[in-house]
């Protein structure tokens, strides 16, 4: 998982995220070291093949179960042809559609 860590650095926001919720493939235990030391609790189901003792319990799992919102708005997304296609020139236009098609969502 080579990409987690620079994108937590080029986050936007000013605070850290507690739980950060990935699949499968988010499973490795340096990832999840390197994301205790920032304070950040990684949350990921493991492989079938794992061949180190289990580090998560269904407790911890039970946040998994939502990331399904996650993915369906951004399935929802989808629907509108504007946002996938990604005609804008501006980045402020772009934002505009993407919270007239939240808008459009919640109606």
């Amino acid at each position: 998982m080579s990409l987690v860590e620079p994108t937590l650095d080029a986050c936007f926001v000013s605070e850290t995220p507690a739980v950060l919720i990935g699949d499968k493939a988010y499973d490795s235990d340096p990832l999840d070291a390197s994301l205790r030391g920032r304070g950040i609790e990684m949350v990921a189901p493991h492989r079938k093949n794992r061949k180190r003792p289990a580090t998560q319990d269904g407790r911890r799992l039970r946040r998994y179960k939502h990331r399904f919102k996650v993915e369906r708005f951004f399935s929802w997304l989808e629907d509108y042809r504007r946002l996938v296609v990604c005609w804008e020139y501006h980045a402020e236009n772009y934002l505009g559609f993407v919270l007239f098609a939240c808008m459009r969502m919640l109606t």
